[in-house]
């Protein structure tokens, strides 16, 4: 019996044949699905709102009443404040300090050299007198700082650093810089700029006023 005819069967290579001659038009129009669905994409991916803007559209519908436009300006800042924070934990930890030893240790390496009273050192970090004497205690007894006489007044005494202090406070001051132009990277030089001077223009009434918030005691 003579074999059936297999030219209807061969179809698969006429397809593949069909495939091979349309590549170009074909490949044309994955380029375009593909063009489009980024677009797609980017436009899911809006970032032209974040979280806070969600909050307060939700705060605008459950009460239209009231005006929620401070919370666009403050709700941020607290949101970043809270990403900062994380952001200086994690640079003073690789060099071995807690926040508020930064802070002590900062204040002393900016002074004159002559170190600083327990008395401006609690200004500058906003604690109380006995939250200032405790911290001292701690670090006086890891090497960082010491207590000296004021050569002014042998009755007052002032705090200075010790060379294992200073060498903590810089190290942690370069992880803390690295990691904050980091959270800048958004910004240019120009817009970083108006930013701070916008802050400033906040934080200065608080600056002025003659009662410091003390700090939470760690």
């Amino acid at each position: 019996m003579p074999a059936p005819d297999t030219g209807p069967a061969a179809t698969g290579t006429d397809l593949d044949d069909s495939t091979g001659l349309d590549d170009g038009p074909e490949l044309e129009t994955s380029t375009e699905l593909e063009t489009s669905a980024d677009l797609d994409t980017s436009t899911d991916l809006d970032t032209s709102t974040d979280e806070v803007d969600r909050i307060i559209a939700g705060w605008a519908a459950a009460r239209p009443d009231l005006d929620t436009s401070p919370m666009a300006v403050l709700s941020r800042v607290s949101r970043l404040a809270r990403h900062l924070e994380s952001a200086r934990r994690a640079a003073f930890a690789s060099s071995g300090l807690e926040s508020w030893e930064f802070d002590v240790l900062s204040a002393l390496r900016r002074a004159d050299g002559e170190g600083l009273s327990a008395t401006a050192l609690m200004h500058q970090t906003l604690v109380t007198s006995g939250t200032m004497t405790t911290r001292i205690d701690k670090m006086a007894a890891r090497g960082l700082v010491t207590r000296t006489r004021d050569p002014r007044d042998g009755r007052a005494v002032r705090i200075a650093l010790e060379p294992a202090g200073a060498a903590a406070v810089d190290e942690a001051m370069e992880h803390l810089l690295a990691s904050e132009h980091e959270l800048l990277a958004a910004l240019d030089p120009a817009g970083a700029e108006a930013l701070a001077a916008t802050l400033r223009s906040l934080l200065l009434p608080f600056e002025s006023s003659p009662t410091p918030t003390p700090a939470e005691a760690s």
